[in-house]
């Protein structure tokens, strides 16, 4: 099989999906890469050791999809790489599908096999951490008087108290913000609806962490005091409610930071708009914003190594087992299967899109096998479903 690995073309975006460790791994299973030139440079790794590493350099992004049997990037694919794929190409990458119709749409056109790598982790994406901890730094940074916050040190100076930070999430995200924030000496509260996490938080920090349950009317209780609210809290894209409404930013302190580590849209802070690492700030009624979208992109060396590792099993499974083989060993892998040859088959986007789905399983042709299961990767459901014709093709689309 023939690995691609794509240069990122996204704003900000400096990560890559495989570093030249991952390339040497792959060669050495019997397999070809080609790496698109510069794939790796923003993230410190360089076009000569890639060579290293066995993979073979290309400028041409339409060489790649031609003799490729699979492409790999980090982020979504792009509106100029759509037409150039192909009809039964493996393509992986944090394909956000649910907000990204158009894509969606151009992939089912393409035929291709999309796995989402945001759906694929068994033991949570080393991203989420690194979005937690980078976003902490960020919203201490956003703080500063130059940039229109406070003007307050995190721990405060001589004997003076550190800042008050609400984590609104318990999720990797969240708990790395709180391991940074709270190492480097801010009063942390967080807030989340799971109080199995909670509890262990507590007793992980020994009483140093409050934490609360999480509600729009406890929120606002806590707004007053705090210095920076960071959400880290995975918002459900059928949600139009908000956390925190414009309303309530009035119940802070000017100079106040908001951190939306999440950015969905909609998400859960009703004046959070995605921004850049290049102008990643805006103030609202006297509050400073934070917004960036892909924070791992700030610490591309680091985020790349970490997630590199991480994604290399997924990708060695399907070039040496196939989608198929890859889909029945692991149900996370299997979940994350969005496309398959013109057919949906993820869930939270037909709900979300309302196009018609079909589960992985079934589009596969391996409901029959024993498999490995897995948790739905969302919360979100969809019985809209495509019929199947007796032959087993597709035949009609109906809901239930």
């Amino acid at each position: 099989m023939i690995l691609g690995i794509l240069r990122e073309t996204k704003k900000g975006e400096n990560r890559v999906i495989c570093t030249p460790k991952e390339v040497e791994t792959i060669t050495s299973a019997g397999h070809t890469v080609y790496a698109q030139r510069g794939c790796g440079e923003r993230a410190g790794f360089s076009d000569e050791a890639y060579e290293s590493a066995g993979a073979l350099l290309t400028d041409s992004v339409q060489e790649l999809f031609k003799v490729c049997d699979m492409v790999a990037k980090v982020k979504e694919f792009t509106p100029e790489e759509w037409p150039l794929i192909r009809t039964g190409q493996l393509l992986l990458g944090c394909l956000h599908p649910a907000a990204n119709p158009e894509e969606v749409g151009a992939l089912m056109k393409s035929g291709c096999i999309a796995f989402t790598a945001e759906d694929s982790h068994r033991y949570g994406s080393p991203n989420c951490e690194a979005a937690g901890k980078q976003g902490a730094l960020f919203g201490l940074e956003s703080l500063l008087t130059i940039h229109g916050g406070k003007g307050k040190y995190v721990g405060g100076f001589a004997g003076e108290p550190g800042i008050h930070a609400l984590i609104l999430g318990s999720g990797k995200v969240g708990r790395g913000a709180l391991q940074v924030l709270q190492a480097l000496g801010a009063n942390c509260t967080v807030m989340a609806r799971n109080m199995h996490r909670l509890r262990a938080l507590s007793a992980q920090y020994n009483g140093r962490v409050r934490v609360r349950r999480c509600s729009r009317a406890h929120i606002a209780e806590e707004l007053p005091k705090m210095d920076i609210v960071l959400n880290c809290v995975k918002w459900q894209k059928e949600n139009k409610e908000f956390l925190i409404t414009r309303n309530m930013l009035s119940l802070m302190e000017k100079g106040s930071v908001i951190v939306d580590i999440s950015n969905d849209e909609p998400g859960a802070i009703e004046t959070s708009r995605a921004t850049t690492h290049e102008d990643p700030r805006y103030i609202v009624d006297g509050i400073v914003h934070y917004c960036v979208a892909n924070i791992p992109g700030a610490v591309a060396h680091s985020a790349s190594v970490a997630y590199a590792a991480q994604m290399l099993p997924l990708i060695l499974h399907l070039l040496n087992d196939g989608e198929e083989e890859t889909c029945i060993r692991d149900g996370y892998y299997r979940r994350a299967l969005t496309i398959y040859r013109g057919l949906l088959t993820h869930e939270e986007t037909s709900a979300i899109q309302g196009k018609p789905w079909v589960r992985p399983e079934e589009a596969l042709g391996i409901s029959g096998f024993r498999l490995d299961p897995a948790p739905l990767a969302s919360d979100t459901h969809s019985t809209h479903f495509y019929s199947w014709a007796e032959d087993g093709g597709v035949q009609t689309e109906h809901s239930s």
